[in-house]
């Protein structure tokens, strides 16, 4: 994972297709600041589906280009200690979808739509987005700012409406002539090899939804109230559960993250 992220900075084509990312991502998330979800937390956005597209597309800079993007719609709503988390889970979610293809893709199109095509799809989406929300969910609870059980459902219903509804139109419109044209990130950039084999990939991705989904359901009863482990010390037994989601999720998110970097 770092070491393609990072080779990105080494190549001024991957530069320029990092721009293009947070350019469109930031273009199409600022108009709809106005249209909040639940205001001061989300907004309706769209916009997410731009970097599920742009990792098909350009790759690690995808990456790059969601995380910058997003910071930069950030400004436009208000910037916070929060906003770090949100960079961060932005560089998954443009990140993940393109590593995650090339493992259970088998050479597929992501614009196939044939029933195991579609299923590999929504699988690839899925897993983006529940570490993308795991990790500001994480975040904003630690920070005591929103509770796990909001934001972290409103991030994976964000993504997920956007990747299934919007992403596969633009996919169909656009990823069959930027590959007749030679423009894919593996046409433009030749990547670092990786250093993990085939077998320690398959088990990333197998840590990556274990870790990832754990982390989102035990934050989502632990932040609810739900469920409040014996364990815990009294000071993280009480409403919010800030503390008490930060305990509990955070193995659960290290496994997630430590399975995305062995894709």
């Amino acid at each position: 994972m770092i070491h393609e992220l990072r080779a990105v900075w080494h190549d001024t084509r991957m530069i320029v297709l990092c721009a293009i990312s947070g350019a469109l991502y930031a273009a199409v998330l600022i108009p709809f600041k106005v249209v909040p979800l639940i205001p001061g937390v989300t907004e309706l956005r769209p916009a997410n589906a731009i970097p599920i597209v742009c990792s098909f597309l350009f790759g690690p800079a995808a990456g790059w280009g969601s995380a910058i993007g997003n910071l930069i719609g950030d400004f436009f709503g208000g910037v916070g200690p929060g906003d770090v988390f949100g960079f961060a889970a932005n560089l998954v979610y443009g990140y993940l979808p393109y590593k995650i293809w090339a493992l259970i893709g088998c050479g597929q199109s992501p614009v196939d739509r044939s029933p195991l095509g579609v299923a590999k799809y929504v699988m690839t989406c899925f897993c983006a987005s529940i570490l993308c929300a795991d990790i500001v969910g994480w975040g904003d609870s630690l920070l005591g700012l929103r509770p796990f059980a909001v934001l972290g459902n409103l991030i994976v219903f964000n993504n997920m409406l956007a990747s299934c509804l919007l992403a596969p139109f633009l996919l169909a419109a656009i990823y069959p002539r930027v590959r007749a044209g030679h423009l894919l990130y593996s046409d433009l950039m030749v990547l670092p090899s990786s250093p993990c084999s085939f077998a320690r990939r398959l088990a990333g991705l197998v840590m990556l939804v274990f870790g990832g989904l754990s982390a989102w359901v035990l934050g989502n009863l632990v932040s609810a109230g739900f469920w409040v482990p014996g364990f815990l010390p009294s000071w993280a037994s009480t409403p919010p559960y800030g503390a008490a989601v930060g305990i509990v999720v955070t193995p659960f998110l290290v496994i997630g993250l430590v399975g995305a970097s062995w894709l």
